[in-house]
């Protein structure tokens, strides 16, 4: 070997990007193979100015043992040990031990703002010290300074608001809408999408390995415009013709409505094909049917580009639904509309008992002025840019991830096995689940095969928490 080349290999072998990547500057000087670890040691958490309360309820086991005897033997949990999470703070979350987790996955869930954020606590607690309840028989102005607020962010004529408590509630009221509006049973969503856990959104998810397969009735699965997977590729048009051809052969040539979700949450954060939306609005409007937006997973800036999903895709429905990051972790949900479409609603009394009460609506302002005066939508643009990039870097590096998508702070890392079959990696991607959170990183997983990492953590995520999210995923990846 040349005096030259050892030279080379021995300031690479010194040479880190930072303390806390520990990324080598020259991860090929060595003769490294392609995927090969240049990391010595795992990631180091970033630091953070917050001491968690000490913890002295009940152990991690004590909690399965009650869970696993007084509930529902459906509900499932991550993690071979699963973790008692007992504090959050805004991106972090603490286990009984005190041990702190980056939360890359509560944005699903249900936080934007972040755990515990002061504002949003503010407005709950001064509100529940006034008044906890009041049904809208009776008036009360945090619910129509709420509803202003939201309609205030919505385009065109979607200015009526309606509010529930999840987005299972949601999704069902607006297809309720869609039928009393048109008098057509028929819906069409898309394959592989998620629209809730009642029994008619149940019956808008095609997939019966996440839900129970009940009877479908007037619902209609469309080939779902994947890029990576789709049949079709990203040729929105071909998938748009798969709608028509649904509406003409098995709709008679009408349609009550149209559901999708801009990005798939559940799914694996699939991104519709460009321009998929605006051909089949144009389709079912012809077919005398509304289209709805899911934006419960989309919504209020976390795309970065734009504050809603649909904005995304040029086009603007005629019913929006949305939930989780509302409310930043309240029980709250909303359906807004035109008042056109309202109006049918009056014929008969629509009411929700909880829906709009007055601790979640206060609760919802205080989300929306939080994602306002701490410029939320531009912060998940520059971080999810910085982080998506370095995915795409890491992409090169690592053959097991087959692709990287997303918007913003709602991001999806594929694995495959063979990236020419795109095989999925579902035994790889379990391993690396359980790495990751020894590594102190919470992520979710989903997609058809369960073989993609779902990243949407709470909006005030740091391009310093996605550093250390790539290289632990980096890190993990090399210890396969």
């Amino acid at each position: 070997m040349g005096l030259g080349k050892k030279l080379l290999i021995g300031r690479c072998a010194r040479a880190f990007v930072s303390n806390r990547s520990r990324r080598w500057l020259c991860s090929g000087a060595a003769g490294l193979q392609r995927g090969e670890s240049t990391a010595v040691n795992p990631p180091e958490i970033p630091a953070f100015d917050y001491q968690p309360k000490p913890y002295s309820g009940p152990s991690a086991d004590e909690v399965l043992r009650k869970r696993q005897r007084f509930l529902g033997p459906s509900l499932f949990y991550y993690y071979k040990k699963p973790l008692n999470i007992v504090e959050g703070k805004m991106q972090y979350l603490f286990d009984e031990n005190g041990r702190r987790y980056l939360d890359a996955f509560a944005g699903i869930v249900t936080v934007s703002c972040g755990h515990c954020h002061p504002d949003v606590l503010d407005a709950i607690v001064e509100q529940s010290k006034l008044l906890q309840h009041a049904t809208t028989i009776y008036l009360h102005h945090a619910i129509a300074d709420f509803a202003e607020a939201l309609a205030s962010k919505m385009p065109g004529n979607l200015k009526v608001v309606y509010f529930v408590n999840s987005g299972t509630e949601a999704n069902e009221l607006a297809m309720l809408m869609a039928r009393l509006y048109t008098g057509n049973l028929n819906m069409i969503a898309l394959r592989n999408a998620y629209h809730g856990g009642s029994s008619n959104t149940i019956a808008l998810t095609a997939l019966h390995t996440w839900k129970y397969p009940i009877p479908q009735g007037e619902i209609h699965h469309v080939l779902n415009p994947n890029p990576y997977r789709g049949v079709f590729g990203s040729d929105a048009k071909r998938y748009a013709e798969d709608v028509q051809d649904h509406i003409e052969h098995g709709t008679s040539g009408k349609v009550g409505g149209f559901i999708a979700e801009t990005i798939q949450g559940v799914g694996g954060a699939v991104e519709l094909a460009p321009g998929y939306l605006k051909m089949v609005y144009d389709i079912v409007h012809n077919a005398g049917g509304v289209c709805i937006a899911d934006e419960v997973q989309t919504g209020f800036g976390r795309t970065g580009s734009h504050y809603w999903g649909f904005e995304t895709q040029g086009v603007i429905p005629d019913i929006v639904t949305m939930a989780k990051g509302i409310g930043n972790g309240l029980p709250l949900g909303a359906v807004v509309t035109t008042p056109e479409i309202a109006s049918v609603m009056s014929q008969k009394i629509q009411f929700n008992t909880f829906g709009g009460n007055p601790v979640c609506s206060a609760g919802g302002l205080a989300v929306l002025n939080v994602i306002d005066k701490e410029k939320r939508q531009q912060h998940c643009a520059e971080v999810g840019s910085h982080m998506i990039e370095r995915l795409r870097d890491l992409q090169q590096k690592h053959d097991i991830i087959g692709d990287v998508r997303g918007r913003g702070l709602m991001v999806g890392v594929e694995l495959v096995s063979d990236r020419k079959q795109k095989t999925p990696a579902k035994a790889e991607t379990a391993v690396l689940f359980e790495t990751l959170r020894e590594l102190g990183v919470l992520v979710g997983k989903g997609g058809l095969h369960g073989n993609v990492f779902r990243i949407k953590p709470p909006m005030c995520f740091t391009k310093e928490d996605g550093d250390f999210l790539v290289d632990a995923l980096d890190y993990a990846i090399s210890k396969l």
